[in-house]
């Protein structure tokens, strides 16, 4: 069985793993270096899409200092008053 277009995300997880069970352990490792490849690529290019938007940084900074001073809300407080 070939992966396709068409199939459901649950059948093409389970075609992959299937995939998967018979790989060798070289084999193995190097799909697995490779699946790290892909989710970093992602991370990158979210970081980047986030660097973009004009005020990120300093927002972003300001909510790090906000933390580290407790000065954050919880959720579950948040929850409660809306």
């Amino acid at each position: 069985m070939q992966c396709s277009l068409f199939m459901s995300n649950l059948e093409l997880r389970q075609q992959v793993q299937s995939y998967i069970d018979q790989l060798s352990t070289d084999k193995l490792l190097l799909v697995a270096d490779f699946l790290v490849d892909l989710l970093e690529k992602d991370d990158n290019e979210a970081t980047e899409e986030l660097l973009k938007i004009e005020g990120f940084k300093e927002a972003f900074a300001q909510a790090q200092k906000n933390v580290k001073e407790n000065k954050v809300i919880s959720v579950e407080q948040l929850k409660r008053k809306y």
